[in-house]
């Protein structure tokens, strides 16, 4: 039986969205000031790219960016078999400061408590706040988003893509039913 797909944000969505959730940032943390984006690999991280550059359009001032990798933070490395190393690139401290971390899709939350333990290894952060393009819901773990882009209800069996394009930009969302 064939998958069927449905495009649940296009190009001009997905620009709505980081732009709306920029807003949010800016307005619950007054500004720039300490603030940071972090983004998780793979797709939190060019998110965050864009996330930063629209906040630097609006406020006139880029915020640090960072990318995290969780895959040594796993809860299921023993039923993953070898998943690859990125890099962890966070070149400024983390202590005192206030991150946003940010995910293409949150579905069970395990994706986000590795990456909060990653962050604490590198330090003291003032808080963490949490941006999503999307949130399926089915959460395993007490975590909410702070910023979602979307919700989108779906079944254990769908599944949700974020495509990017050559420039790593998110260019549309699907649902994919089995």
């Amino acid at each position: 039986m064939p998958e069927v797909t449905t495009v649940i944000l296009n190009q001009a969505g997905i620009n709505r969205a980081l732009t709306r959730i920029a807003h949010e940032i800016l307005e619950h943390n007054k500004g720039t000031e300490d603030l940071v984006l972090i983004g998780i690999r793979t797709g939190g991280d060019h998110i965050a790219g864009d996330l930063a550059d629209r906040i630097a359009a609006i406020e006139g001032e880029k915020p640090p960016l960072g990318a995290i990798d969780i895959t040594m933070y796993r809860d299921d490395l023993d039923s993953r078999g070898s998943l690859p190393l990125g890099r962890t690139e966070v070149p400024f401290d983390v202590d005192g400061r206030k991150i946003v971390l940010v995910d293409d899709v949150l579905y069970t939350g395990r994706t986000i408590r590795a990456a909060m333990d990653a962050l604490i290894d590198l330090g003291r952060p003032r808080n963490i706040q949490l941006a999503v393009l999307i949130d399926r819901g089915h959460r395993e773990l007490p975590i909410r988003p702070d910023y979602v882009g979307r919700n989108v209800p779906t079944s254990r069996e769908e599944d949700v893509a974020v495509d990017f394009d050559a420039e790593r930009h998110p260019c549309e969302v699907r649902l994919i039913k089995p």
